[in-house]
């Protein structure tokens, strides 16, 4: 078991402009009350290999921080974040991945690419849900033991996203890869079952609740 200690506190950027100093005057802001309202997002995690964690809240909550900062905390080369995954231009689906073709079928029919004129298409020309199940399939084969999602399945049909979760599931408890997902969407906890849910709210802290006495 891994323990990560996440503490990261944004400071307010430079000093006020005047155009800045207006608005703080206009709603009676001092610049006591500007420093009161820091926020640190802070939070604790108990890991094993395979477990899923679902960092879920509002937008704007900082979901993306602690995903941002759980990165950061995992030893180098251990990630593989979907945002980063390019989208190559040269290429259709299909030849994007190693191995034969029934393995690649496999692999990308478990995140719902299974048409055969997608599979033929560039990647960079996919629609923006077919461009997120691409970098998962990539994610997913690219063998790392952290996998890291921003904004998962959000740009999927809910009737999509829960079998896109459902898949992740299995394929996390198959392969030992711990997969850290940050959404606002709840429909798919269900079928994501996560080990770990992090709830998030504005003020920085959050609740984590572990499906297992850890």
């Amino acid at each position: 078991m891994a323990v990560y200690e996440i503490s990261k506190t944004f400071a307010r950027p430079g000093a006020l402009t005047d155009k800045g100093v207006q608005l703080c005057r206009m709603f009676g802001l001092t610049a006591d009350r500007l420093a009161d309202r820091m926020v640190t997002h802070r939070c604790r995690l108990e890991l094993d290999p395979g477990d899923i964690v679902y960092i879920m809240g509002p937008s704007g909550a900082g979901k993306s921080v602690l995903l941002r900062e759980l990165e950061g905390a995992a030893p180098r080369g251990d990630c593989v974040n979907l945002a980063e995954i390019p989208l190559p231009q040269d290429q259709s689906v299909i030849d994007c991945f190693d191995g034969d073709v029934v393995a690649s079928l496999r692999l990308l029919g478990a995140v719902g690419l299974s048409e055969v004129f997608c599979l033929l298409n560039r990647p960079c020309d996919l629609s923006d849900g077919q461009k997120f199940r691409f970098r998962l399939a990539k994610a997913m084969a690219a063998g790392k033991p952290f996998i890291l999602a921003d904004e998962f399945s959000s740009d999927l049909d809910r009737v999509s996203a829960a079998a896109v979760a459902f898949n992740v599931h299995r394929f996390a408890k198959r392969t030992g890869t711990t997969c850290v997902l940050a959404s606002s969407h709840e429909d798919i906890l269900i079928d994501l079952a996560p080990d770990v849910l992090v709830l998030k709210d504005f003020s920085g802290s959050c609740e984590v609740i572990y499906r297992t006495r850890r």
